[in-house]
């Protein structure tokens, strides 16, 4: 079934109230406001093409085809931040930046084998101004791999200001794109972890 705005806006709801009721135990980290963004890029995507994200991976999984009662089932079992379904090629880690060189092997693997496939990598606004970014960004775009960076923009790192941290007014790819990399901003109604209510494991 493919998902629509107010379905991957549904899930996160009743995500945020099964956390705040104390049913997960464990952190969950929501989406809110990017939803048609999420979809566009989606488009591009299809079944056969890898998916790598970071710790805030529910909408990917959703319009990566995961059903959603296997998705929230794994999410209630804690495992939000670091949601894995391969047989969906679609894969996600805790660690900043961690999907990054990850994303680059696969793409060199299917750029061997003379596959048709893509990778397509999800990243923060924090995440894209790493070094880390940067030598995957260089290494992919110089070798002509099939990856998509996709930058989603929030204006914040946990709980900072991404562009006060770094003393710049804007980001280095605020607003590109090419053919290896997407940019998009938007505005999360929820805090960085957790669903505005303070939860005791």
């Amino acid at each position: 079934m493919r998902m629509n705005r107010d379905d991957l806006i549904q899930f996160e709801e009743d995500i945020a109230a099964e956390f705040n009721a104390g049913r997960i135990r464990a952190p969950v980290h929501l989406y809110h406001g990017n939803e048609d963004e999420m979809i566009q890029v989606f488009k591009e995507i299809r079944s056969e093409d890898w998916v790598l994200c970071s710790w805030r991976s529910h909408y990917q999984c959703l319009l990566k085809g995961v059903p959603a009662p296997v998705l929230k089932d794994a999410i209630m079992a804690g495992g939000s931040i670091s949601l894995c379904f391969p047989e969906y090629r679609i894969f996600s880690s805790a660690i900043v930046a961690g999907v990054l060189p990850i994303a680059v092997g696969i793409a060199l693997a299917i750029a061997r084998d003379g596959r048709d496939e893509r990778v397509f990598c999800f990243v923060g606004d924090m995440t894209s101004e790493t070094g880390a970014f940067e030598e995957c960004y260089k290494y992919v775009r110089n070798f002509a791999l099939p990856v998509t960076f996709v930058i989603e923009d929030n204006g914040t790192s946990i709980c900072t200001d991404t562009r006060r941290v770094w003393n710049m007014p804007a980001l280095s790819r605020e607003g590109k794109s090419d053919e290896h990399l997407r940019y998009y901003r938007y505005q999360n109604k929820w805090p960085h972890a957790g669903a505005g209510r303070r939860v005791k494991f």
